[in-house]
């Protein structure tokens, strides 16, 4: 299939391949190789340990345990408590060593325009942990007027969507701005403003429907057969961790989050024994693992690094040589996009992260501070060189 375009909003037809050298460089002189890295990434997705008589067998040979706290580092933060100066050093001077291979991508801000010149930089950007500081209630994730206003800019001048596990209804609450493109629950839930298409009515995941503003759009929902099952894995979920102190069980529609940042270290295993248990019975369903969180997703080739692929087609760029897509996030899901982009050799992934994580991102911001500067950045960089009427919203919408 390929996804036809007139430019102004995402359609679903049939889908191509993105070109494999849309830099327009030879893959040797991408600006870091992953084969330098001492941090190359391993498979997202976990492998369903064996349930006996209940229990989870040898959690730690089946590597689910580990990948709880591999997947959960903690913030690096200041306290009233003692911090011992060594373990201070070590942790900085781990992180710049990461760094090498991962620079700052406001410090490598020059490098990443010098290939943007002449070209349509497209914005994907993650939600949690990325526009949003990391909180200890997911339904506190607020993003500040600050970020809100350079995300809204950087729409008027770039394609831009937001990327989240989280429902698409739920993030749309949060960012609450209509310039967007939305991806809810790792991109099987994306809404666009419809346009004419010749193919539309003919894919069963594509949809015209009428938004709450009472305008058509077109709703793409992969796994829309899966609905039923997900509502009741999620009423199942409740009911089997309702007794541990501190989980939050969200449904995102099409895949269900354990969170277990508010869980003492010490019961983690047990919530996994009480998740992994349940999902054991569902074939047709798997667990990942975010920070401190379990999320249940239908099995299904559909992920964060398809849904960039879906909007590159939709918006009419995945053809094309004078495209940057640049991919923001933070989470183990975000790598998807990343690998995308990294094996594709069309873009950047930055990594969000203050602590060293394995990764196929290029460059690297530590928190969401940064990720605003870097939007600003960007929104200078455009208005420098644009056009007076060159914007996003006047050649597209």
């Amino acid at each position: 299939m390929d996804l036809k375009s007139n430019h102004s909003s995402p359609v679903l037809t049939d889908p191509a391949a993105l070109s494999k050298l849309r830099l327009g460089l030879p893959s040797n002189m991408s600006p870091y190789s992953p084969a330098a890295s001492p941090y190359s990434s391993s498979g997202l997705y976990l492998t369903i340990p064996r349930i006996i008589n209940g229990k989870l067998e040898d959690v730690r040979v089946n590597g689910w345990l580990d990948a709880m706290i591999a997947s959960s580092p903690p913030h690096k933060k200041l306290s009233e408590d003692i911090i011992y100066e060594s373990q201070t050093d070590d942790h900085d001077a781990a992180y710049q060593t990461w760094m090498i291979s991962y620079p700052s991508a406001l410090n490598s801000f020059h490098l990443i325009t010098s290939y943007a010149k002449c070209k349509t930089v497209a914005l994907f950007l993650d939600y949690d942990g990325t526009l949003s500081p990391i909180v200890e209630n997911p339904d506190h994730a607020f993003m500040s007027s600050s970020m809100r206003a350079a995300v809204k800019e950087a729409a008027i001048y770039f394609p831009t969507a937001i990327i989240s596990g989280r429902s698409r209804d739920r993030v749309h609450e949060f960012v609450r701005l209509s310039e967007l493109y939305y991806a809810g629950s790792h991109g099987m839930d994306i809404m666009g403003p419809a346009r004419v298409s010749n193919c539309i009515d003919v894919h069963p995941d594509c949809i015209k429907t009428i938004d709450s503003q009472g305008k058509e759009v077109h709703l793409f929902q992969p796994a829309n057969e899966f609905l039923p099952m997900i509502n009741e894995v999620y009423k199942s979920l409740i009911e089997v961790t309702n007794d541990i102190i501190g989980v939050k069980v969200e449904n995102n529609k099409f895949c269900v989050s354990v969170h277990y940042r508010n869980v003492d270290n010490k019961m983690w295993d047990e919530v996994g024994v009480r998740v992994f248990g349940l999902i054991n019975g569902y074939s047709r369903l798997h667990v990942t693992y975010g920070r401190k969180v379990l999320e249940v997703r239908p099995v299904i080739d559909w992920n964060k690094g398809k849904a960039v692929e879906f909007l590159l087609e939709s918006l009419g760029l995945s053809q094309r040589d004078d495209v940057l897509p640049i991919y923001v996030g933070d989470d183990r899901t975000d790598e998807d996009a990343f690998k995308v982009l990294r094996e594709t050799n069309c873009g950047f992934g930055i990594l969000v992260s203050n602590v060293p994580k394995e990764t196929d991102a290029f460059y690297s911001l530590r928190d969401s501070y940064e990720v605003q500067e870097f939007l600003k950045s960007l929104v200078r960089w455009k208005k420098s060189t644009a056009l007076p009427t060159e914007n996003f919203a006047s050649k597209y919408i």
